[in-house]
């Protein structure tokens, strides 16, 4: 049975392919499209369907969309149509905002935005591109069954059912789905039954959005740049955030009174200079948001008495809040979905359906890897760099010419195996560096076009984390914070931010073994089992899929070499 997961209500377009509970393929349509976050999220953008993302996964799996049993969509139409229009052919659109006579909306575009996500089966089958239409020609609205998935249910299934657990609570924290923002769950086996949820309006997620707009950034897609920007700060302005948030009996809070403007001032535009004011607001945002998220981990944990956590939405990104949750709440484990934004929402909506149709009682998948996305052999690769007339030459050892390039200071683009579903770039769409001189990161930060004040993270071998950062273990998808330890701390001053912190990722021989080779061989050259890792990628853009799009960002960046599948290309 194949089940063909599509998140495209907002942001973030995915797509994934499940056979009979296994996963097969997943990626993001940014990737093929070079448009980061796939569209932005407003209602004229809904109809647009993942196609490139669909058709990477039908190739995977070796079909077509006709020989697809079931379509799994990360959003329910019908929980925001009131009951009078349930059944009704025609609806009311506005020419201009505020323009509808009817007031039976919670928004005037709302018709708008459910007419296109109603009508995605027939936009499937006929709104292909057409150099796509190998694998779609000839589906049919009748040839599959169509399944409208709650927005949260999908998040919910994305962190629990490709989990370790067999058993957990689960948390979901994002801007919004349909009405809810957050959820309460408890999963055992292949089930998951609701025990609470927060409503619209009230979203953590949506503040952390809105701060991000005052601060000067774009919303739902740089809220990760206040995340860091708040590390530079104090938390002057704790008592203002503590009185917009409202936490209340069994998970319930409510987000009121905001007035940025009046209580911090005007809003920052984007190219203005940032000030310890500004600094100051993103970290009392960030404490408070700690501090209101382990209140609701504390009521979640005393209403299920689980000692395993799952969670995802775009809020569980947030790898200091994981940290923070992780070193003082009550769990004892925690599992964080990496694809915990709305692109991981496409799996769970598959997983969720898939389970259900099939009426499954065990787990047929765990997902301890993140490499789902399209791959390229060395022929390929070779094939593509002879008709650009590239100049390159072929390694006989990639591990350890790699690292040599590396120990020399140099900074390289990475390009190995599947890439990566999620996103961070971890080891197959990376630009890596050398940890060593302190003059790195912001040497990183100009090669990709980036605020000074954004940290670099590291790579580090799974069996030499420890020795390098406090309480370090298992920690594939940089999700979590450690503090790099003090003896280490001078060896590796690229990765360690200002508070003290770094991002790891830990990798070993089974996950990702090139990558694995080639810091164990920076290692034995260097003393140091540890990397800079960075997405391949510039300012604004998607991380690259393609061997052309490879090839394209280092010839238009200033980094030094690029190892791509087995080749060297050196400037």
């Amino acid at each position: 049975m194949y089940t063909l997961g599509i998140n495209a209500a907002f942001h973030d377009s995915a797509a994934c392919i499940i056979k009979d509970g296994v996963l097969l393929a997943a990626a993001e349509d940014e990737r093929f499209t070079h448009f980061k976050h796939g569209k932005r999220p407003v209602p004229f953008s809904t109809w647009e369907l993942p196609f490139h993302a669909i058709d990477y996964c039908l190739q995977i799996a070796q079909i077509n969309l006709s020989d697809v049993d079931h379509v799994a969509y990360s959003f329910d139409p019908y929980l925001l149509i009131p009951d009078q229009f349930k059944s009704a052919h025609s609806i009311e659109i506005p020419f201009i905002p505020g323009g509808t006579s009817s007031t039976e909306w919670l928004n005037p575009w709302d018709p708008l935005f459910l007419s296109s996500i109603l009508n995605g089966p027939s936009q499937l089958v006929d709104g292909y591109p057409h150099h796509l239409q190998k694998r779609f020609k000839g589906a049919t609205v009748f040839g599959f069954k169509w399944h409208f998935v709650e927005h949260h249910i999908a998040h919910a299934a994305s962190a629990f059912l490709p989990s370790p657990f067999s058993q957990a609570a689960i948390l979901t924290l994002d801007g919004r789905g349909e009405r809810a923002t957050t959820t309460y769950n408890i999963g055992k086996g292949n089930e998951m039954s609701r025990i609470g949820e927060v409503q619209m309006p009230h979203s953590l997620g949506l503040l952390y959005e809105r701060l991000t707009t005052y601060l000067g950034f774009l919303h739902s897609s740089d809220e990760y740049k206040v995340m860091a920007l708040a590390s530079y700060g104090k938390p002057v302005f704790v008592k203002d955030f503590r009185e917009m948030i409202t936490v209340g009996e069994k998970g319930q809070y409510t987000i009121t009174d905001e007035r940025f403007e009046e209580r911090f001032g005007p809003t920052r535009l984007r190219h203005e200079e940032f000030t310890a004011h500004h600094f100051n607001i993103a970290h009392s945002l960030q404490f408070v948001l700690e501090e209101t998220v382990l209140e609701l981990t504390n009521w979640l944990y005393q209403k299920t008495k689980e000692e395993n956590l799952c969670m995802a939405g775009g809020v569980a990104l947030n790898c200091v809040l994981n940290a923070r949750i992780r070193d003082r709440g009550p769990f004892k484990n925690i599992w964080v979905q990496p694809a915990a934004g709305d692109s991981g929402t496409a799996l769970g909506a598959a997983e969720w359906i898939d389970a259900q149709e099939r009426q499954s009682t065990t787990k047929d998948f765990t997902m301890d890897h993140v490499y789902w996305g399209p791959e390229y052999t060395d022929d390929d690769i070779e094939k593509f760099l002879k008709w650009a007339k590239v100049p390159y030459r072929k390694l006989d050892n990639v591990a350890e010419e790699g690292a040599e390039i590396l120990a020399q200071d140099k900074i390289i683009g990475w390009y190995q195996g599947r890439m990566e579903f999620g996103p961070r770039a971890l080891g197959s769409r990376s630009i890596l560096a050398s940890p060593i001189s302190p003059k790195m990161q912001s040497r990183l930060n100009e090669v990709k076009d980036r605020e000074d004040f954004r940290p670099v993270a590291p790579v580090v071998l799974e069996e030499d984390a420890p020795e390098w950062f406090e309480g370090a273990k298992y920690s594939p998808f940089m999700l979590f914070i450690y503090d790099v330890k003090p003896d280490k701390a001078d060896q590796i001053p690229a990765v360690r931010h200002t508070d003290g912190t770094a991002r790891i990722q830990t990798v070993n021989s089974t996950q990702h073994p090139q990558y694995y080779n080639l810091i164990k061989a920076f290692k034995e050259k260097t003393g140091v089992p540890v990397l800079v890792n960075t997405s391949f990628n510039t300012l604004g853009k998607p991380i690259v899929s393609s061997p052309r799009d490879a090839v394209e960002c280092f010839w238009s960046s200033p980094f030094d070499a690029l190892i791509i599948g087995s080749f060297l290309i050196e400037k």
